[in-house]
């Protein structure tokens, strides 16, 4: 004997259930895209100011997963029912052909009211959303939480089983503020102002980059001979453009402390003349830093130590150079120039778009400068860049082309590019001409 169990519903009973399913379903929609597309610094701010929604929100998007799994599963569980629902009464009504009516009905009806509106609506309004649409998310969260925990779990069992990885990648969020950073200011007014970008991008490279990539080279670095008179030592500081020089005794390497030309006055002033001062009593003990330094970890030594001034060395303890605050504050928002520099730029633009370069000059300021795409990783200055590229010592008025640049030498120094001519490419010549 069989029995047959069917579901009989008056139409007048499934339409209102089937409208709830469809609003509930909308309503899951919207909290999914709002969770998704809340600012938490926003959110962060608000919570600081007081604000107990953004407490909510928060605690959602410290749990954002498991936020957007509840929701979704109550989303496919309401379109499922509704779906059925409204098939069972047509089929009822129509016959076979009510499966047909139900798939083109609950079609329209799901995409125009539980998928498109709402969540075109929470997307444009995402940080409202969020904040009106918090309690009852956690209050769902609460209730289909652990149901959807269990098929998260399954789900992740078989995506191990394919060998698919579900850690997230340690450079993710470096990755989105750079994105965020890429987005600021697209199709605004302060697009055309790429400087802004630039700053934010360089805080971002302070944790990449190291001191080697932005210290004065040892070649360029004002020494002072300590055994030398005070006399000369006076006359070397006031012809120097620097206010911090490094001392050194017997040889360049053997710096023995660091000297600021306002100690040096002052003792001068006090004695009543040079004679009777000591340059051993106005230095300071010079600090040694190694040139595998993070600028990061720089910025916050000499911040916590109250200087501005290091000596790089390499792992032998000779000089490479030395690093200053000033070079790596420079390093975010670009060159910072004074009435004491004594150049202010080592780059002569020419008429016919090419450019006379010093060949100290970091690659990375002449990126940042002109837009350049030189590359950065294989040498600090753009002489760098050609020694590496040529793989030889080039003879004056030789000619490299690599990256679709052309380098010409013009200067050397011993075996030092002095001074070279770089042409760009032609696409960039017209956009800095």
């Amino acid at each position: 004997m069989e029995h047959e169990i069917a579901l009989h519903l008056p139409l007048w009973v499934a339409a209102p259930l089937v409208i709830f399913c469809i609003a509930l379903s909308g309503y899951m929609s919207a909290a999914e895209t709002a969770v998704t597309g809340a600012s938490r610094p926003r959110m962060h701010r608000l919570a600081q100011q007081g604000n107990k929604r953004a407490v909510l929100v928060n605690k959602l998007l410290d749990r954002k997963d498991e936020a957007v799994s509840a929701v979704l599963l109550g989303n496919s569980v309401l379109n499922i029912l509704s779906a059925s629902l409204t098939t069972a009464v047509l089929t009822d009504l129509f016959g076979a052909a009510g499966v047909v009516y139900a798939t083109a009905i609950i079609g329209i009806l799901v995409v125009v009211f539980a998928e498109v509106m709402p969540k075109t609506w929470a997307l444009l309004r995402a940080d409202r959303v969020a904040l009106m649409l918090a309690p009852s998310i956690l209050l769902t969260l609460a209730l289909l939480g652990p149901v959807a925990g269990g098929f998260a779990w399954i789900a992740r069992v078989f995506l191990a089983l394919l060998r698919v990885s579900t850690t997230p990648e340690a450079h993710e969020h470096a990755e989105l503020l750079r994105g965020a950073i890429e987005m600021h200011g697209v199709g605004h007014a302060d697009e055309d102002a790429p400087e802004e970008k630039a700053m934010l991008r360089s805080v971002l490279d302070l944790g990449d980059r190291t001191v080697s990539d932005v210290m004065v080279h040892r070649g360029s670095v004002v020494l002072i001979d300590a055994d030398e008179s005070i006399e000369s030592i006076v006359a070397q500081v006031l012809a120097a453009p620097y206010t911090r020089l490094p001392l050194y005794r017997g040889q360049p390497d053997n710096i023995i402390g660091v000297m600021h030309a306002k100690d040096l006055f002052r003792a001068v002033k006090a004695a009543g003349g040079p004679e009777s001062v000591r340059v051993t009593d106005v230095m300071t003990p010079p600090w040694f830093i190694p040139e595998s330094t993070v600028l990061f970890d720089q910025l916050k030594a000499f911040q916590a130590r109250h200087e501005h001034f290091a000596i790089v060395v390499d792992e032998y303890g000779v000089m490479l150079g030395i690093v200053t605050l000033e070079d790596i504050i420079e390093e975010i928002v670009g060159d910072i120039e004074d009435e004491h520099d004594a150049i202010k730029r080592g780059v002569v633009m020419r008429e016919d778009g090419s450019l006379v370069c010093q060949g100290s000059l970091p690659i990375r300021d002449l990126n940042r400068e002109f837009g350049w795409g030189l590359p950065e990783d294989v040498a600090t200055t753009i002489a760098g860049l050609v020694l590496y590229e040529a793989r030889r010592i080039p003879e004056v008025g030789q000619t490299y082309a690599f990256h679709g640049f052309r380098f010409e030498i013009l200067k050397r120094e011993g075996t030092r590019i002095a001074e070279l001519r770089v042409v760009p490419p032609p696409a960039i010549q017209t956009a800095n001409v």
